[in-house]
């Protein structure tokens, strides 16, 4: 099955598609310098193939190139930043303490 994660910009969020179907999105809210993921949903035919680990994936990856910092306010992507360690860098000083990931 093939993937493709995009940004869709009118929507505020991030859609993976599966062979070309859309599986599931990941919700953001642009905060100046950092990005707020606020939601994420998997359609339930999709879940447990790590469709929503490629998505949020691919989706913090974008927001760091694209400068932002993230905040990782849905359980989903707080999840996979606290079990990445390499992504713990890309959450605020400020935002680690509150949001209870390791400073």
């Amino acid at each position: 099955m093939s993937t493709e994660v995009r940004n869709n910009f009118a929507l505020e969020r991030f859609e993976i598609y599966v062979d070309g179907a859309i599986a599931g999105y990941a919700e953001y809210q642009d905060t100046g310098a950092e990005r707020a993921f606020i939601h994420s949903e998997l359609d339930s035919g999709y879940e447990g193939h790590g469709y929503g680990r490629v998505l949020v994936q691919a989706a913090l990856n974008a927001s760091r190139q694209e400068g932002f910092g993230i905040l990782p306010m849905c359980p989903l992507v707080r999840h996979f930043v606290q079990s990445q360690p390499e992504y713990i860098a890309t959450v605020p000083q400020w935002a680690r303490q509150k949001l209870g990931l390791p400073l």
